[in-house]
């Protein structure tokens, strides 16, 4: 199952986001990396934006080359905008919404607690990070990772502020009531360079 497992403040220091969440090393040396640092700086092509956004989102959802084609793919051969389809299908990845729920402090760890076989989908295991959520579906722990010190901790500290998601705090588990719009996507992500990219 491959994954990104190189340095992650390089990569947020490369576009100048918190990639991976708060990163106090991007507040210290915003510039980016390498020697130069900001003297490398210069105006990207319309060919690097385009690459650049790309990037970006593989970073983001956790997914190589490969995995991120398929899933454009597959945003292209259902109706509706490829470029929001797309983020949709990265949204409603598993791992992803139990990051989302704030079982998981980051989607590294929430890929973890699923390929661990700590998650349930409608109350069956499913250790599949990939695996796309439908509308109606419930997410849940099994009941020895309930008392895991790390999902205790990231519950106590992350609060579920997606309105697509609903959370039921007596049973610790969570509902992907619908799939989420554009607008309700908080990544800064454009969408339309990576179609136009694919689409060369």
């Amino acid at each position: 199952m491959a994954r990104y497992t190189g340095p992650r403040s390089k990569i947020s220091r490369r576009f100048g986001e918190p990639i991976y969440g708060p990163d106090k090393v991007l507040e210290r040396r915003p510039t980016k990396p390498g020697m130069h640092g900001a003297k490398r700086a210069r105006k990207l092509s319309e060919y690097g934006v385009q690459l650049r956004e790309k990037q970006k989102a593989k970073y983001i959802y956790g997914m190589m080359e490969k995995q991120f084609r398929l899933f454009f793919e597959r945003a292209r051969a259902k109706q509706g905008v490829t470029g929001e389809v797309l983020l949709q299908l990265c949204e409603t990845r598993l791992d992803n919404i139990v990051y989302r729920l704030g079982i998981a402090p980051t989607r590294a760890a929430a890929r973890q607690l699923v390929t661990h076989r700590h998650v349930t989908v409608n109350g069956k295991l499913c250790n599949i990070p990939s695996y796309t959520v439908k509308p109606g579906e419930t997410i849940g722990l099994r009941e020895k990772a309930k008392k895991m010190t790390a999902v205790v901790a990231s519950l106590e500290h992350n609060k579920v502020s997606a309105s697509w998601l609903a959370w039921d705090e007596a049973n610790l588990t969570g509902t992907l009531v619908s799939v989420p719009a554009r607008s309700e996507i908080p990544e800064n992500i454009n969408v339309q360079a990576i179609v136009e990219l694919y689409s060369r």
